[in-house]
């Protein structure tokens, strides 16, 4: 019987020949050069995902990504030292570790360095320890990413101040960036870990990130995310938790830029009575595509998950959020709740809601919500007849709607910052 032969789009066929030209200058053997062909060889049974495959049937990258860019050279020399990135957060007094186009500048910089307990290192490999490269996006990554950062916290140590990961992209013309990074917080220890994206504005950047963070037992992790890419970049972010005994996590990612973003997030419970809360906050404008989608894997008993993602979409954009409970047979006493709600903006704005409980115990207890509407004319009235002009009576609803997901981060300069994030695409649209 005669094999197929796949038929290859033109984003995939250059794929697939970057891994060719990055293989002639990595290491010829070992682990490292093993799992890299292994993820490039998943990858190139499936190629890129398509809207017959669950997970992106809202976001079919098959036909979004029609051209691969070119793989990013080695960053200007003196750009991590002269970088502002991050600091539209304002000053949070941050340990800075930064990354230039996938690559790790000489460890964190002056008056950064990292205090006792915590250690960072840059190695190749890049094998997954929580992430699956059944995933097309988490396969390209593991096969095309130059190195992997590992950050340690050991046992015991409550870090003092947030770790800021700056990944930036220093690019004048299109290009690609594949990048990695690797948390491991011991038993016991506590981190802030803050991670922020940049790409100029007017180039059309693409980039794939996977971050695996494991939280071991009793251990408690805040993880912010920010997605400030440039208005022409595409966007796609892995996200993998790991969650030891009685641990504790939040992350929130907060997304206002990419014209095409995908963030993706693997939670698995894997020991017993440990706490997680996931939140969002997507604001959409122009033509601009965002889509969350998540997986949190109840696999022992006693697991409480919380997931609130909130969502604003203006003009022609289109919002996705696809998230997804599992409660393993074994994992009694498992409670988690989800809800998604998203704001329509305009006439033309668009959103996907699609979350799903696949329960297989019977003593847990477990909810999901989503909603999508528009503003209250009631609540927008109420305002109006006390003065407050119509847009700003706008502002006022959309920051009260948006800033909920944003509640639970306990810094309050990072809340603050997040905030004002929100409040500069709220001046943005009150301008257009």
């Amino acid at each position: 019987m005669t094999a197929l032969t796949p038929v290859r789009t033109k984003a995939e066929t250059a794929l697939m020949a970057q891994f060719e030209a990055l293989r002639r200058e990595l290491p010829k053997k070992g682990a490292a050069l093993a799992a890299r062909q292994g993820a490039m060889a998943a990858f190139a049974a499936t190629g890129l995902p398509h809207r017959r495959i669950e997970a992106y049937h809202y976001t079919d990258l098959r036909n979004l990504l029609r051209e691969a860019a070119p793989l990013a050279a080695a960053p200007t020399p003196g750009v991590g030292e002269s970088v502002e990135a991050g600091r539209f957060l304002g000053d949070l007094g941050a340990h800075e570790i930064i990354i230039v186009n996938g690559r790790a500048m000489a460890g964190p910089g002056e008056g950064s360095a990292l205090p006792p307990g915590v250690t960072f290192a840059v190695a190749a490999d890049p094998t997954p320890i929580i992430l699956d490269v059944s995933d097309a996006v988490v396969a390209l990554n593991t096969a095309l990413a130059r190195e992997t950062v590992t950050l340690k916290v050991k046992k015991g140590v409550a870090v003092d101040r947030p770790v800021h990961v700056v990944f930036i992209q220093d690019a004048a013309a299109a290009q690609a960036v594949f990048a990695r990074l690797r948390v491991e917080v011991a038993e016991g220890a506590r981190l802030t870990l803050l991670e922020t994206h940049e790409a100029p504005n007017a180039v059309a950047t693409q980039s794939n990130i996977g971050v695996e963070i494991a939280v071991g037992d009793g251990a408690h992790v805040e993880h912010v995310r920010v997605n400030a890419e440039g208005e022409q970049a595409l966007t796609l972010s892995s996200l993998g938790l790991s969650l030891g005994r009685s641990a504790s996590a939040l992350s929130v990612n907060l997304a206002t830029g990419s014209a095409l973003a995908r963030h993706q997030i693997l939670a698995r419970f894997a020991g017993e009575e440990a706490k997680l809360t996931l939140a969002g906050v997507t604001m959409l404008d122009g033509a601009r595509h965002s889509d969350t989608t998540l997986v949190v894997d109840h696999a022992v008993p006693g697991g409480q998950s919380r997931e609130l993602f909130k969502t604003a979409v203006d003009d022609r954009a289109v919002g996705v959020f696809q998230g997804k409970i599992i409660v393993r047979p074994h994992a009694q006493k498992t409670d988690g709740k989800m809800m998604s709600a998203a704001l329509l903006l305009s006439e033309d704005a668009a959103m996907s809601n699609k979350p799903e409980l696949e329960i297989f115990a019977d003593d847990v207890q477990c909810g999901h919500g989503a909603t999508c509407g528009t503003l209250d004319d009631n609540l927008l009235f109420y305002l109006m007849a006390r003065g407050i002009p119509r847009r700003e009576a706008q502002a006022l609803l959309i920051r009260s709607f948006l800033a909920e997901a944003i509640q639970d981060v306990s810094l309050e300069g990072l809340r603050e910052g997040l905030g004002g994030l929100i409040d500069a695409w709220l001046r943005r649209r009150g301008t257009r």
